[in-house]
């Protein structure tokens, strides 16, 4: 245990293997009005698994064994971009989860404690509330709308330019959806997925990473391919928590554009939600004035600004973002890479982003 400011709490820092407190945290989480996918035990220990990037489970619990707040870490290391603690890492939210002042005060003291006994690592909040005294940044934007009340009211949502690109999809007969957990579908995703991203000039995630994370949610966690016959050209695995639909890893390879299947993917994604008792559709976050932020607000969601917070002691933060600089020819050689070597390659680099 670490002290805190509040002679009736402690920090914990819990064990998530351990049954009865991985089920005692995830309670908090599913409870609380804040809490995301990415604060679960099914993203924490999936992450940490698939990257060998442990998780440091930080928690706030009373005398009884009440916890009144929560603080996930992931130490990311990596050779290249250096070594961080990171709630959550490769999430676009999961920070601090607690409602009293005090209380993230505690968490936050204990994520400082943390970095400084792995050596003046950086503390990096991916949204949540910031300390004080923490660095706030935000360079992302996020959406999120309610879904409509049947396929018809979701068409009339989509603003009139890109329903026209929508309904061509839909009188393609060539392009048809599959839905599932199954190999074949991992496996298109996978290939997907990867064509899209290199195309990006980003390194692909190991694919390990997403069967993790399919696993361990269950059926909150799903993949939704587009076929064109049956090429693979569209698909995105999605998280489903708190009655909203979250698609996150997505893409289409280069002919989706042509075949307007990356507006179809998300259209069906919004009735299946529906269909499964989803009240909202969570676009995640894009770059502020990126492409796919016109994108997505094209599509008829309007971009919200997502808060990050950073510490660190030692004045040292990490360089991981690709609009660096320093990145650019590095980007610009990866998107002519054989998709075979960027496949290769690329998850011993992506793991160490966070």
């Amino acid at each position: 245990m670490m002290a805190g400011n509040r002679a009736d709490l402690a920090i914990v820092a819990m064990d998530l293997s351990e049954e009865a407190q991985a089920r005692g945290w995830d309670a908090f989480v599913m409870a609380h009005p804040r809490g995301t996918p990415f604060h679960r035990t099914a993203w924490l220990t999936g992450v940490a698994v698939a990257t060998a990037n442990p998780c440091h489970a930080l928690a706030a619990v009373g005398p009884s064994g009440r916890i009144v707040g929560l603080l996930p870490l992931h130490h990311v290391q990596s050779r290249i971009f250096g070594q961080a603690l990171v709630s959550s890492a490769f999430a676009v939210d999961g920070g601090i989860l607690a409602d009293d002042p005090a209380v993230i005060a505690m968490l936050a003291h204990a994520a400082q404690d943390l970095a400084r006994d792995k050596g003046d690592l950086p503390v990096e909040l991916h949204g949540g509330p910031g300390p004080e005294g923490w660095e706030g940044y935000s360079e992302h934007v996020t959406f999120a709308r309610p879904l409509a009340a049947d396929d018809e009211a979701e068409l009339k949502a989509v603003p009139r330019k890109h329903r026209a690109e929508l309904r061509k999809a839909l009188a393609n007969d060539a392009l048809h959806i599959r839905i599932g957990r199954d190999e074949r579908l991992i496996r298109d995703h996978y290939r997907v997925y990867s064509e899209s991203v290199r195309n990006l000039g980003t390194p692909v995630f190991p694919v390990r990473l997403l069967r993790e994370i399919l696993d361990r949610f269950g059926e909150d966690a799903d993949i939704i391919v587009v076929y064109e016959r049956e090429r693979p050209v569209s698909a995105v695995l999605s998280l489903y928590h708190g009655g909203a639909v979250m698609p996150y890893w997505g893409g289409g390879i280069h002919d989706a554009r042509r075949l307007r299947s990356n507006e179809l993917v998300y259209y069906r994604l919004m009735g299946h939600a529906r269909a499964r008792g989803m009240t909202m559709f969570d676009f995640g976050r894009s770059k502020l004035g990126s492409g796919q932020a016109s994108w997505k607000k094209s599509f008829g969601f309007e971009p919200q600004p997502l808060l990050y917070h950073t510490w660190n002691a030692a004045g040292r933060a990490r360089d991981i973002d690709p609009r660096s600089a320093k990145y650019q020819r590095r980007i610009d050689l990866w998107k002519k890479l054989p998709l075979p070597v960027a496949n290769l390659i690329g998850p011993w680099i992506s793991r160490g982003l966070g």
